[in-house]
């Protein structure tokens, strides 16, 4: 009788509609800067939550640290109407982010919200913010070519599907125009923009002149510009890179830019020394370190089959110092790096690409040893034609001195007119091909002469 009773009220459970479980509110205690301190609600990092305002207006924050009974919460947006003791109430996790082909063509801030005027999203699929990491052992090698449009890149510095790069400059050297090319001509599916940190102007202009209607109608444009707060140009990155993961999920080729890998460093970097974290290397904390691979790891090839991300990041190296913290530890962890020179720049030449200083680690494996050869060539002449430039500029070298150097000499406008192009001009793989081998042919009849 007694097991009987048990199992019936075991059934009337279910049917019992449970109390409510309270749901617990904390205060805002302090402010420092844009570090927020909370106490009396149980938050775990990464959880968002909502402080009320005197006004009726409520600012979004996360949590990005905590000590003892105390966390440590960064806004998203301004702080101005914040007072000792307001509300806080928690949000949970990241959230979801709407995704699908309704996002091509629309400009998104770092939250996921449209900029551009033009209505809500259409898209209705929802997945959340931090994509599953890919096992290193079931992700495809890259063994395809992608397109870029841009004839010293496709001849010299081929690009392969899922890999991912870096764009080395300083200010004002052409990053964000060989971007837009890149945009452009590429012949990727779908292309993904997040401009991170940038000038708010630059937002606009990049849209307009660089990208245009044809690149934006394949594109999806991230900005979260300079003036927007830390937290937020770190959350517009990892929105950019989880929308190129949701592309290539559905086994589209992606190409995945990114403006600037640096200014992402930069925000963790507030984020870090404003919760208290020590500096580490030239004012960098640690956690800058371990969030860069994070990120860059995140792109590449899915499994085989599937799509790619082929991901390229600028590094902005602040007076030209290649041997910048973020410099360094980018170029170790990418599959190579495209080095602008500031000098070529000057001289009026575009794209302003320093062929002897840049490499694409995967070429050997995606190129033929014809192309590999002639590209590694071309790379000897230009290099003996550097090495002597300072002797022939003073009229100290004397022709017929050494055979490779005459042949450099004879060919450097050649080889000019070869690494530029214009703005609004795309060189297709075989075409870049077909120059390279139209160059190094007319400098090996000349060596047989």
């Amino acid at each position: 009788m007694t097991a009987s009773l048990a199992q019936r009220l075991d059934l009337l459970r279910d049917c019992v509609p449970l109390r409510a479980r309270p749901e617990i509110w904390g205060r805002l205690t302090r402010v420092v800067g844009l570090t927020l301190e909370a106490v009396g609600c149980p938050m775990m990092l990464g959880d968002r939550c909502l402080i009320e305002t005197r006004g009726g207006r409520s600012v979004e924050a996360e949590v990005v640290g905590f000590a003892e009974q105390k966390l440590y919460l960064m806004p998203l947006t301004s702080v101005e109407g914040l007072q000792a003791g307001a509300l806080i109430r928690p949000l949970g996790g990241a959230g979801n982010i709407s995704v699908g082909m309704q996002l091509l063509g629309r400009v998104l801030d770092g939250t996921g919200q449209p900029l551009d005027g033009k209505g809500p999203l259409r898209a209705h699929e929802q997945v959340g913010l931090q994509g599953a990491p890919i096992n290193p052992l079931h992700r495809a090698p890259i063994r395809s070519r992608l397109d870029v449009g841009i004839r010293a890149i496709n001849a010299l510095l081929t690009v392969g599907q899922g890999q991912r790069l870096g764009l080395f400059a300083g200010s004002g050297v052409g990053k964000s125009m060989l971007l837009g090319m890149m945009t452009r001509f590429t012949s990727a599916d779908i292309t993904i923009v997040g401009l991170i940190g940038e000038r708010g102007r630059e937002v606009k202009e990049f849209i307009e002149d660089i990208l245009g209607e044809e690149g934006l109608a394949r594109s999806v444009v991230i900005a979260s510009p300079a003036d927007d707060s830390p937290l937020m140009r770190l959350r517009a990155a990892v929105l950019t890179t989880r929308i190129a993961e949701y592309f290539r999920d559905q086994g589209k080729n992606v190409l995945l830019l990114m403006d600037s890998l640096t200014r992402y460093a930069q925000a963790q970097r507030e984020i870090a020394l404003a919760i208290g974290e020590p500096p580490a290397t030239k004012g960098y904390p640690p956690s800058v370190f371990a969030k860069l691979p994070q990120l860059v790891e995140r792109a590449g090839n899915g499994e085989p089959g599937g799509g790619s991300v082929t991901a390229f990041y600028t590094v902005l190296t602040e007076g030209d110092d290649q041997q910048d913290p973020i410099a360094d530890a980018a170029r170790a962890i990418l599959d190579g790096h495209f080095v602008l020179n500031r000098r070529l720049a000057e001289e009026g030449h575009y794209p302003a690409i320093d062929i002897e200083a840049s490499i694409s680690r995967v070429m050997p494996q995606i190129v033929d040893k014809d192309h590999l050869q002639r590209a590694q060539r071309f790379k000897q002449l230009y290099a003996r034609y550097q090495q002597t430039r300072d002797l022939i500029s003073v009229g100290a070298y004397a022709p017929g001195s050494d055979k490779e150097t005459d042949l450099a000499i004879e060919r450097q406008p050649h080889f000019k007119r070869f690494l530029q192009q214009g703005l609004h001009e795309s060189s297709p793989l075989p075409a870049s091909f077909q120059a390279l081998q139209q160059v190094l042919g007319k400098a090996d009849k000349v060596d047989k002469a």
